[in-house]
């Protein structure tokens, strides 16, 4: 999945509907059901019917007004893209503010649900905010392009900074403890180095008792129940979306041999890596 903005319009950003991703995708659409992973923004907001999107191997059900947000490295997979209608807005990085990435917690590495169910009160505003941004970015004939790209970034920054509200709102995330958030953001650097909670501890100057204290507090999770899910995690969007070999794959997140990789693999999911890889490749529409 890739988007390709046209001339005219700034680098790093593309809106579109639905129906034009569809007509895009129609030569090949075999390609739309199978799991996608890219390194940019994807928001989309349901307007009609009703959306059947996985996100990391978690079915959602996006009725209208609802929102899906799928970030650089989530595995995603459309299930019923003939059967609603949605704004797509793509986005990288880099095109935000920095102030409104901060705001926003673009950068951070926290877990977040990716569905947004705002309520009646801010439904109209959010969904006003995204018709601006559509509307905006199909009609830069409109503007000098200086102009027409301050607008966009300006209007992007509306419907992030409304969707952050949601979350911060609708989550506890922030006020975790600080030795977990300063674990968890760890854990993102360095689970393909080391899957040894002592050596988290060491580096953060903390002790593994009250890593694992934290995490417990924050999650529900033991420190190494929490690294392991993260491990696990990235191994389901490696074997879904990639070809490399179960050994490469072992490899590349730290394991000493495709053996135990495949022990491990297979303790937290119930499957073996080949035995997962094939689910996911024959995974049927909802």
């Amino acid at each position: 999945m890739a988007f390709h903005p046209p001339a005219g319009t700034p680098a790093g950003m593309e809106v579109m509907t639905l129906a034009d991703f569809r007509d895009r995708t129609r030569d090949w659409p075999w390609q739309i059901a199978t799991p996608h992973r890219q390194d940019f923004h994807v928001l989309m907001l349901v307007t009609a019917g009703i959306l059947r999107h996985r996100v990391d191997f978690t079915g959602y059900v996006l009725p209208p007004g609802s929102w899906l947000w799928i970030r650089p490295g989530q595995v995603h997979q459309w299930q019923n893209p003939d059967q609603a209608e949605a704004i797509l807005i793509f986005f990288q990085e880099d095109f935000v503010a920095p102030e409104t990435a901060e705001l926003a917690g673009l950068g951070t590495s926290t877990a977040r649900m990716p569905l947004y169910s705002p309520d009646r009160s801010q439904a109209p505003v959010l969904a006003a905010a995204a018709e601006q941004l559509a509307a905006e970015f199909s009609q830069s004939h409109r503007h000098p392009l200086p102009v027409h790209t301050a607008l966009l970034h300006r209007l992007l920054d509306v419907v992030l900074l409304r969707l952050a509200y949601l979350q911060q709102h609708g989550q506890a995330a922030e006020s975790a403890p600080e030795p977990f958030m300063r674990f968890r953001d760890a854990v993102e650097r360095g689970f393909s180095r080391t899957h040894r909670i002592d050596d988290y501890a060491r580096q953060l100057g903390y002790t593994t008792r009250t890593l694992t204290r934290a995490t417990q507090t924050a999650t529900g999770l033991s420190a190494k129940d929490y690294l392991d899910q993260r491990l696990a995690l990235e191994a389901k969007r490696l074997l879904a979306h990639g070809t490399e070999p179960a050994s490469t794959i072992a490899a590349h997140l730290g394991f000493t041999s495709a053996t135990h990789f495949g022990k491990f693999f297979q303790r937290h999911t119930g499957r073996t890596p080949l035995a997962f890889r094939a689910s996911q490749r024959a995974l049927p529409p909802a």
